[in-house]
């Protein structure tokens, strides 16, 4: 598991082995994507995006950072709209 990984689970209630299950991935993928996430994000926040980006990725065939652009965009826009 890289630092980064490690870093973003260190001290969280939402497991590891849990996340990849709720979000139908394998740890490679959650190695893969670990820079594309954030690590002071709750629980329920972490699991939205993490299966947003799949779905993304399945739906589209869209290359990670591409998904990612679009999760923070929708982020934004729920932001700015108030909810």
């Amino acid at each position: 598991m890289n630092t980064l990984l490690h870093a973003l689970f260190a001290e969280r209630e939402l497991d590891l082995d849990t996340l990849c299950r709720l979000a139908d991935v394998d740890l490679a993928w959650m190695d893969t994507h670990a820079s594309l996430l954030h690590p002071a994000a709750s629980d329920a926040w972490l699991l939205a995006r993490v299966r947003r980006l799949v779905w993304l990725e399945r739906e589209f065939d869209a290359v990670p950072e591409l998904a990612a652009l679009v999760v923070d965009l929708e982020e934004e826009l729920r932001r700015l709209r108030g909810g």
